[in-house]
């Protein structure tokens, strides 16, 4: 099954998996891929950090056939470095290079990459350019609505790079200084779309099949990219393909046994990747996560929290089970 392709891509859903930074892990997306997610990222690499023949930028970059279609996230502010970061990154057979334009976090902003590209429309197109060229498999660019209210500019900048070679555009429907703070404009998006004949796929508080559908009806997107409505929660994947399929059909949710086998399947996955120790604090809020609506998932955050081993993570699932 098709729902879309980006450049000779097939994706088989329209929803995607937004990389995060600290969560969008090797076990995170073969969950969610597993769960019907059409499309993953991985967290964004370090240009400069993969010059400097960096491991852990490296160990990012790792991808499993049960990921795929995955794609790499590059970013920097160096058309050059990052077009060698690009080449860098084909070393694992990415399906796609996606080139990050729209992060708002200071440590990346402040140093001229991420969402301080958008400053900056001319070089947004000649890093698109040298990746293009650079590599042979479609690069997509994922940007913001603009630096702030007085620079609103995601048209300019879609339409730059798509000229510079871009395969799909990615619109995050918020401003750099508004960082994921409401409202999301969702009528940037669908200006974006019509200014571009490249597929472009919708970003930003995407948090139900509903609001999927909404979204992408409104703004004629042929995506939608899910982040953090996914956590603890990455079966929202097969409800939205089941709504946009049939938008009569009951929705399902997962009984509370299957939500805490996941959630261990998920760490222990991670372990396996990364080994005991720096897994179980990477999972700590990502376990959280998972008791959102249990009964007494106060507290059991609060334990999650300070979660140091596997055997931890059992005890905590059967406190929740018994407190269910």
């Amino acid at each position: 099954m098709t729902a879309g392709a980006i450049g000779g891509v097939k994706l088989p859903s329209r929803a995607l998996l937004a990389p995060m930074a600290g969560v969008s892990d090797r076990a995170y997306r073969e969950l969610c891929v597993g769960m019907g997610a059409g499309y993953c990222v991985s967290e964004m690499v370090s240009s400069k950090a993969l010059s400097f023949g960096s491991k852990k930028s490296e160990e990012l970059m790792e991808i499993s056939e049960q990921e795929r279609p995955c794609g790499i996230q590059i970013f920097g502010d160096d058309p050059r470095c990052m077009a060698e970061a690009a080449e860098a990154a084909m070393r694992h057979s990415p399906d796609i290079i996606d080139i990050n334009m729209g992060c708002p976090a200071p440590k990346i902003s402040g140093n001229g990459s991420g969402s301080a590209l958008m400053k900056n429309p001319k070089l947004c197109g000649e890093i698109t350019a040298e990746v293009v060229k650079t590599v042979g498999v479609p690069v997509t660019v994922k940007i913001r609505k603009g630096w702030d209210d007085n620079m609103i500019n995601a048209v300019e900048v879609a339409k730059i790079c798509e000229q510079a070679g871009a395969s799909a555009i990615a619109v995050h429907g918020r401003t750099r200084m508004q960082y994921y703070k409401p409202p999301v404009d969702y009528d940037i998006i669908r200006q974006v779309k019509q200014s571009v004949k490249i597929p472009v796929i919708a970003n930003g508080d995407i948090d139900s099949a509903k609001k999927a559908k909404h979204v992408l009806d409104f703004t004629g997107a042929d995506f939608v990219m899910i982040g953090r409505a996914t956590l603890g929660n990455p079966w929202i994947f097969e409800q939205i393909n089941s709504y946009l399929a049939d938008p009569c059909a009951p929705p399902s949710y997962p009984a509370i046994e299957d939500k805490l086998d996941t959630m261990v399947a998920h760490v222990a996955k991670m372990v396996e990747y990364k080994g005991e120790y720096i897994a179980l604090r990477q999972a700590r809020k990502l376990v959280a996560g998972y008791f959102k609506g249990i009964r007494g998932a106060a507290a059991l955050r609060n334990e999650a929290g300070r979660i140091e081993t596997l055997d931890d993570l059992y005890r905590l699932k059967e406190k929740a089970l018994q407190a269910h």
